[in-house]
């Protein structure tokens, strides 16, 4: 279940509030400029899909995100609890960081934690299967996948480089809550 948690940044161990319907964690997420949505398929996608049977599932979405926000690539990342550099990856994007673009993911299968440091708050996304991010460029924010990552996401850029990040250098994502596995 697709969750946002709101939490003051000198106070992680306690929520100012939560949510857990996705109308009210886009609401929400709104009112801080970050966009939040859900998309469905236009067709099936069988287990083991390629990044273009994925890609053409939702090519209307795609489309309509690139021509209003001009993102110029799309790609699908899969990550799974036996990649042999899950641990690394991890750490990498467990720090602080921003970017000189948009971030957009959309996934596709599985979930994935982005916390975003918007001034004085802490924007805790639990993302699951048919939610959409857009974290604005310049936004402090940090990603966790777990321990034992799995998902399939939709990542679409302007910068046909791809993933960049620039570390802020701050530690704050130390001392926020991390992804939990999820109930099976």
């Amino acid at each position: 279940m697709s969750r946002l948690r709101i939490f003051d940044h000198h106070a992680p161990q306690t929520a100012l509030a939560s949510y857990h319907d996705r109308g009210e964690i886009a609401a929400a997420l709104s009112r801080a400029g970050v966009r939040f949505e859900q998309w469905d398929a236009s067709r099936p996608i069988a287990p083991g899909a390629s990044q273009d049977e994925v890609i053409a599932a939702y090519r209307s979405d795609i489309d309509r995100l690139m021509a209003e926000e001009g993102y110029q690539a799309v790609d699908v990342i899969s990550l799974t609890p036996d990649h042999p550099d899950r641990a690394a990856l991890r750490q990498k994007f467990l720090r602080e960081h921003t970017h000189s673009e948009d971030e957009v993911r959309f996934f596709v299968a599985g979930s994935g934690q982005f916390t975003l440091h918007l001034g004085d708050k802490v924007y805790d996304i639990l993302c699951e299967q048919g939610d959409l991010i857009g974290v604005p460029d310049g936004t402090r924010h940090w990603f966790d996948m777990g321990e034992a990552p799995y998902f399939v996401a939709i990542r679409l850029f302007t910068n046909k480089d791809g993933w960049v990040a620039q570390y802020t250098g701050d530690e704050i994502a130390q001392r926020f809550p991390r992804m939990e596995p999820p109930a099976r």
